[in-house]
């Protein structure tokens, strides 16, 4: 074994040594990653990232490091500096030359650490190959890539705002077949659970039948739906391809975008459906539909309340937590923060899936919530997905923007091109707006205290009040009177608590209780499922007025539903609700809220109050085919600002979760369980509560507040002045 280049060691059951030969190794990366980059016509570079990855282990200070490290052989002397990547990436310049930087050097070099800022790279490239490096014998056709690149690019119009997409990709395919050849050789039982997925036409039965089950009642609303439906079934013969499907709320449209994202990736060969989604809320409840329909083994839940342990077969537990890893599932129900955030990511534990983005069904739920100050990028690279990598992309929603065309902002510098073509499957002719519309919607331009608002409510056994903050939510809250049941839900309360709030309203409707009210932030905005006869609106964007409409007499059990927009005295809307609550005041004042033309026309106002669809800069770090910046536009490709500290509350099984950390120590089961009793405060209410001495750091960066008194079962955690009251009190 003196002799052989190791790449991976381990120890056998009965002590015996068993070695991975470097040689083995690549080739076995380079074939997989070869297979990966075929599905997009590049299959010689997927071969050629793996076949040079791993250069740098045969270097002498490698070697001794790895025999010394696994315990083979503790008498050997260790240098310092023993680094590998690095190395691949030198051999992939001087064979290449800077042509190839950014689609192999980077790659090669960065496999352990994240794709590197050009200068970055330039700098470690310049350093040379080490001394105690044995030279590259593998035999590379510099001709062969060289024509394969050329005919890609010729034949997709590769452009510069595609560049840097395919070098993530390309990475991608390097680095999951790197950490799958890994896992292989060093723990071959977890090897064992990936794989044995199902393909599109075997999921496509189950997907019928369960439609079938639903059964044939003749209402105007379920004749609608099957009408939808069928829809789905006839145009899902089509080109891979840029779709929408604006469908109103109650139109069947979960179902409707499945059925027509499975025949359709089915008829094109493509692999997978990719559902991104912005609320979780609307992640859960679309996941366990699925998982009814399809089983546990072929939907997967990627998202940051989803707990794998939940799952109780310990088989299909297993595979779940491995397949948030690569997402290597025929169907994964995500958010736009991990969908997006990935695509921008240059980490390789968070590229590893955009290979298989590719070839794939991508639908975008509730595509109206996309940020505008992220919108560029966020369209650019579904351009480039769709035009590079055979990804349909379908954007679903009731209140479609406009994503076509040119969009312009406040000023005609800033401006960009959305898609060219988006090809709508439910024809105008169809009327579900007004098939479907089941509420009135008034505004009161009166501006009513929180009194007011409190006294207007009770005057309704069953009502819905949404706010755009916690502080009005809890300031109208507080003065409903005590009658009936009445509930408070806003991200004061912890995950965990809202669920259960929000469970306890829907048995509330089920069982037809005669008084329940209800004041909510946005939170239950899109994707609850709840339906009541009168929703109050605080001003906001159309969207979301349209949005709290969908909770509104949602399954038409009355003739009309009302829907009331109101302002609080003194509390004006902030940043980016205030643009949208003053592009929809912009509107004339007799158009239809509920009219498709109206939305168009509500985000053309929208979009000229923005002054920016690229906040983090990504035309600047990543235009520039010599000059990209992957380090930087990951750091700055952030949909939401990690402002605040989260804190753990005495709220159901907190404490005995908390215990259980300090006795084990911090590790994932543990931490990812504790995210369901968090609440996130901004840091000048954390300061304050330090102050008051009922915070404690069970262990760094995770605090906790065990007085109970401190966290309300109706309104969930107090304000610092409260909880101090409450302890002056005790």
């Amino acid at each position: 074994m003196d002799n052989v280049f190791i790449s991976h060691i381990k120890q056998a059951a009965d002590g015996q040594w068993v070695i991975q030969p470097n040689e083995e190794h690549q080739l076995n990366v380079a074939l997989l990653a070869k297979s990966f980059a075929e599905s997009f016509g590049l299959p010689e570079w997927g071969y050629t990232l793996g076949i040079l990855h791993d250069e740098g282990k045969k270097r002498k200070s490698f070697q001794n490091y790895i025999r010394k490290a696994s315990g083979y052989d503790t008498t050997v002397r260790v240098s310092n500096e023993h680094n590998h990547a690095f190395v691949g990436g030198i051999v992939a310049k001087e064979i290449y030359g800077n042509a190839f930087l950014s689609l192999l050097s980077n790659q090669i070099a960065s496999h352990h650490r994240g794709l590197y800022d050009y200068d970055e790279l330039f700098a470690l490239l310049e350093n040379g190959l080490p001394n105690d490096y044995e030279k590259c014998t593998h035999d590379i056709n510099l001709k062969v890539l060289t024509k394969e690149l050329n005919d890609f690019a010729q034949s997709k119009s590769l452009g510069k705002s595609d560049f840097h997409h395919l070098a993530r990709v390309l990475f991608s395919c390097l680095v999951d077949a790197d950490y799958l050849d890994t896992e292989q050789f060093m723990n071959n039982n977890s090897a064992k659970l990936r794989g044995s997925r199902c393909s599109m036409s075997e999921l496509l039965p189950m997907l019928e039948n369960y439609i079938q089950s639903l059964g044939t009642n003749c209402s105007e609303v379920n004749v609608l739906r099957r009408q939808v439906q069928q829809r789905c079934r006839d145009v899902a013969y089509c080109e891979c391809g840029i779709y929408s499907m604006t469908v109103p709320t109650g139109g069947g449209k979960t179902l409707a975008s499945v059925l027509w994202a499975m025949k359709h990736a089915n008829h094109n060969g493509q692999q997978r459906i990719i559902i991104a989604i912005p609320y979780t809320s609307i992640i859960v409840q679309t996941a366990s539909i699925l998982k009814k329909i399809f089983g546990e083994e072929n939907v997967l839940e990627h998202h940051s309340n989803f707990n794998p342990d939940t799952i109780t077969d310990e088989y299909q537990k297993n595979r779940a937590k491995l397949a948030t890893e690569n997402w290597d599932y025929p169907i994964i129900v995500t958010t736009n923060v991990q969908l997006f955030e990935s695509i921008y990511n240059n980490k390789p534990s968070a590229c590893r899936k955009l290979h298989n983005i590719a070839n794939s069904v991508l639908v975008l739920d509730e595509v109206q919530t996309l940020p505008t100050q992220f919108l560029r990028p966020i369209v650019d690279s579904l351009k480039t997905y769709h035009k590079l990598f055979s990804t349909s992309v379908l954007l679903t929603t009731a209140s479609q923007p406009m994503l076509s065309g040119e969009i312009t902002g406040c000023n005609p510098l800033i401006k960009f091109n959305a898609f060219d073509k988006i090809t709508e499957i439910v024809p105008a002719e169809y009327r579900l707006a007004e098939r479907l519309k089941r509420v009135e919607i008034t505004v009161n331009d009166i501006s009513l205290t929180y009194d007011d608002i409190a006294a207007e409510m009770s005057q309704h056994p069953k009502v819905l009040c949404i706010v755009n903050t916690r502080k009005d939510a809890k300031e109208i809250f507080d003065r409903l009177p005590s009658d009936g049941l009445c509930f408070h839900l806003s991200r004061m309360m912890c995950p965990e608590h809202i669920r259960t709030t929000i469970e306890e309203i829907k048995e509330a409707l089920r069982q037809n209780v005669s008084t329940i009210r209800v004041v909510s932030t946005q939170l239950v905005e899109a994707g609850v499922d709840i339906d009541f006869p009168v929703v109050f609106r605080q001003e906001s964007g159309l969207d979301s007025v349209l949005q709290a409409a969908g909770r509104c007499n949602r399954e038409g059990a009355i003739s009309m539903g009302q829907v009331m927009v109101f302002k609080i005295r003194d509390r004006f809307p902030r940043g980016f609700i205030n643009s949208a609550n003053e592009a929809r005041k912009s509107l004339p004042k007799n158009c239809d809220p509920l009219a498709p033309d109206t939305m168009t026309k509500y985000f053309k106002q929208l979009y000229a109050r923005c002054d920016n669809f690229d906040k983090s800069g990504i035309e600047k770090t990543l235009y520039k085919m010599k000059e990209l910046c992957f380090e930087t536009a990951s750091k700055g490709f952030k949909l939401i600002e990690e402002s605040g500290t989260p804190i753990i509350v005495n709220y159901g099984k907190a404490v005995n979760l908390i215990e259980r950390l300090k006795q084990d120590g911090v590790n994932y089961a543990t931490i990812k369980r504790l995210a369901a009793y968090s609440v996130t405060v901004h840091d000048k209410d954390f300061k304050s509560l330090i102050s008051t001495g009922c915070v404690q750091e069970v262990t760094p960066g995770v605090f906790f507040i065990e007085k109970a008194s401190a966290y309300d079962d109706k309104v969930g955690l107090l304000s610092e002045d409260e909880i101090f009251d409450e302890i002056m009190i005790i």
